[in-house]
């Protein structure tokens, strides 16, 4: 498998470095043979080459077999004239990166004020409110005046049975148990798409337990009783904001992994933004980006039918319990350790452990 890495902007160079430590002890674990192309985007390109991601660079990725991107400063990137592109929603356009695959679940060691939990937030992630991706050219955000704004929303039954299609073939692999998150008393066209798309995929598996909720309920539901939902389903913005709770709720937004994934391409990207206020610091937290690295090969796994990455998939994770329940973590988990010495112990553990090999 060849991965493309882009180390990014603020921490993104530290807890890379401690996510490639990571990859390369299950390469060698699970004889997964990664190669690795390592490349910029960000600050760095527009320095080297006046633009923060290049077509070059673009058709590196797609050659490639996957793409880890580092958290990059975004905000910062604010006219696209001058080079200033935001990557992440760069590569999530250009390679349709669909899906927004966002575990969370609570961890032994680590406390949490809600209980006992493990869900996924599914989320829709080339459409919606987000001006920056939902029509071909320019944006969607329009000053009429300047006093009012107007924002359009795109939503289409073919992004809404897609991610729907995402949210029951993942709930097939687990409790088997879907939530529909919208916001159909007011949106009503749009969202009411939504669900109509969702139970038309629905009734392709019976064997799924299937209920909705409102997005403004869902979050108080979410606090009260995490443990009732299994797999979340939703539209972007709704996703996105849902997603950073129940990461937060399951202790820390540094323990969220993140997949962005297509038909043909997917992106590991942590769940966080570039921190520059601790960049350099040897203190921010690396697990996030390398469960979103487990989640990469998960995806490469299942995609081409290959055991070892999907077993590889599973071992980090346990890897990252055992390593939070052990205090092999950075302080803002409850752990000891600094960002270098976080990605040093996740490898050795990972490489060390019989039992992690079935996990």
């Amino acid at each position: 498998m060849k991965i493309v890495v882009l180390p990014g902007d603020g921490i993104g160079p530290e807890t890379m470095a401690a996510t490639l430590e990571t990859l390369e002890a299950a390469s060698s674990r699970f004889g997964l043979g990664l190669a690795f192309d390592h490349d910029v985007a960000g600050h760095d390109s527009l320095r080297r080459h006046g633009a923060t991601v290049t077509p070059a660079l673009l058709e590196k990725v797609e050659a490639a077999d996957g793409l880890m991107l580092g958290p990059m400063a975004t905000y910062d990137f604010k006219d696209e004239a001058k080079g200033e592109i935001n990557p992440s929603k760069f590569f999530r356009k250009e390679l349709d990166l669909y899906a927004n695959i966002r575990p969370a679940r609570t961890w032994d060691g680590l406390a949490n004020k809600v209980g006992a939990f493990d869900l996924v937030v599914v989320r829709e992630n080339t459409e919606g409110f987000y001006a920056d991706r939902n029509i071909e050219s320019g944006g969607s955000e329009m000053l009429i005046t300047r006093d009012v704004v107007v924002s359009l929303r795109r939503i289409t039954r073919a992004c809404c049975a897609r991610i729907a299609r995402s949210a029951f073939e993942l709930a097939m692999t687990r409790k088997r148990h879907v939530s529909i998150v919208h916001k159909a008393n007011v949106l009503k066209i749009g969202d009411g798409m939504f669900i109509d798309e969702c139970r038309k995929i629905a009734r392709e598996f019976p064997e799924v337990r299937v209920d909705d909720f409102i997005v403004d309920a869902m979050m108080a539901h979410v606090v009260r009783a995490p443990a009732r939902f299994d797999v979340v389903v939703t539209t972007n913005m709704f996703g996105d904001i849902l997603s950073d709770l129940t990461a937060e709720l399951s202790g820390s937004l540094g323990l969220g992994g993140s997949l962005n994934a297509g038909r043909d391409h997917a992106m590991g990207q942590a769940a966080h933004g570039s921190a520059p206020d601790i960049a350099g610091r040897d203190i921010a937290n690396p697990f996030s980006l390398i469960l979103s690295a487990g989640q990469l090969l998960g995806w490469h796994g299942q995609r081409r039918g290959l055991p070892a990455f999907t077993a590889a998939a599973r071992a980090i994770e346990a890897a990252a319990a055992a390593a939070i329940a052990e205090g092999e973590a950075t302080r803002d988990v409850g752990g000891r350790l600094g960002t270098a010495a976080t990605g040093r112990a996740f490898a050795q553990r990972l490489a060390r452990e019989p039992a992690l090999a079935g996990a």
